[in-house]
């Protein structure tokens, strides 16, 4: 059947266009809807690996500053509709009872292709408090999540009175929102890095795109929401493995040794992350060659766009863990980088109004030693003007308010 748009992607960032969130917030949030209908009967055999086109994607802004809750409401409202029948998890839940669903997720599809029977458990996770659903320091079901990332065959859960439970053919997807300062309190410092987090895509925006008065859907908008719907109806009926074209294999071939020693900026707790780069560069590939047909076959576009996309994201995606740290200032000490990295010159007097619920003058002073200690300001005497250093990190502010324009077009 012919698709009602050339492009669901371009199609969903059109229909959320007169919203607030930033434009990485409602892109990636297209990718996990599309990865939702696409489920553990699509996958991508790559030699001895298989790839499937589930991510873990976590948008991360200061509370209520860029609208996460709000660009993830469209995916949720596109995913509830019963003909889809897709098998959404529940917000606030139990280990035992997500693995519970995950059982109950089980399905049977025929590969229109070979004619093979496919089990699988899909079931995606839409969070709007990630840090809620996960629970605080909850080791273990981190550890389950991070299990399921890769997709198992079959993952075995033994309860201390009821036996063994097998899910065959194990697939979670997963979009949350969540807050730097909830990353603090409840995740455990030796769990970020390694283990679940390695395994997410950490999307950071520090403020809403633009304000909307009046985001009431226009006729050509709600139109398009019923071509989003039939789309996704068509995408949700492919099946079987996605195949490569010549020209992506060549520029894999030419583009994935060089990822074994780039990092696209330096943070030592990211360094499972970059591990994974080409794992999510692959998954991308699939969400995207969907979105434009129902042909199955991955070309040299999808893999380009993909990487676009991720480096994109990559620009802010270090701020996430900015104020987690051993030190008790670690908080704190973020927020007063960006507040003078956006003002260049703040009055002493004026730091310390704005602060003095999280720290005394003693740890302000202390605080500004160490900033001009990194060269990250100065603290001008006798007026007490701390003024920023432009050139520090290659501008600390413009990162911070960097606008972003690219589309998957460009």
């Amino acid at each position: 059947m012919e698709r009602r748009l050339s492009d669901w992607i371009s199609g969903f960032l059109k229909y959320t266009e007169n919203t607030e969130p930033p434009y990485t917030f409602r892109l990636w949030t297209a990718l996990h809807t599309v990865a939702a209908v696409l489920q553990r009967k699509c996958y991508l055999p790559w030699g001895s690996l298989t790839f499937y086109p589930n991510m873990y994607i976590v948008l991360v802004a200061p509370p209520g500053a860029a609208r996460k809750g709000t660009a993830m409401g469209p995916s949720l409202d596109l995913l509830s509709e019963p003909n889809l029948g897709i098998k959404l998890a529940a917000e606030a839940i139990t280990r035992e009872a997500l693995i519970r669903e995950l059982k109950n997720a089980n399905d049977t599809i025929i590969n229109q292709q070979t004619g093979e029977m496919l089990l699988h458990s899909s079931l995606t996770i839409h969070s709007q408090e990630l840090t809620v659903f996960l629970g605080y320091h909850n080791y273990q079901l981190m550890s389950d999540l991070a299990d399921w990332y890769d997709c198992r065959k079959r993952w075995t859960y033994r309860t201390k009175w009821s036996g063994t439970d097998d899910i065959i053919g194990v697939w979670v997807n997963i979009i949350g929102a969540t807050t730097p300062e909830l990353i603090q309190e409840s995740l455990p410092m030796d769990a970020i890095g390694g283990g679940l987090t390695s395994r997410m895509v950490f999307v950071y925006e520090e403020r809403r795109a633009k304000s909307v008065a009046d985001p009431f859907l226009s006729k050509e908008e709600l139109e398009l929401h019923d071509k989003l719907v039939i789309d996704l109806e068509m995408m949700k009926m492919l099946t079987g493995p996605f195949r490569v074209t010549d020209d992506f294999v060549d520029f894999w071939i030419k583009w994935y040794p060089e990822q074994e020693f780039y990092r696209p900026f330096d943070d030592p707790r990211f360094s499972g992350y970059f591990e994974r780069r080409p794992t999510h560069v692959m998954k991308m590939a699939m969400l995207l060659n969907a979105s434009r047909g129902n042909n199955m076959t991955i070309n040299k576009e999808d893999l380009t766009k993909a990487i676009g996309i991720l480096e994109l994201t990559e620009k802010k995606m270090f701020y996430t863990f900015k104020g987690v740290g051993k030190s008790r200032f670690a908080e704190v000490l973020t927020k007063i980088m960006a507040y003078v990295g956006r003002k260049k010159q703040v009055p002493y007097s004026e730091l310390i109004n704005v602060f003095m619920r999280d720290v005394t003058k003693f740890d302000l002073d202390k605080i500004i030693e160490t900033l001009e200690a990194m060269k990250f300001c100065k603290l001008m005497l006798p007026a007490g003007i701390i003024t920023y250093n432009d050139g520090y990190e290659g501008n600390y502010a413009q990162k911070m308010n960097i606008e972003t324009t690219c589309t998957p077009e460009k």
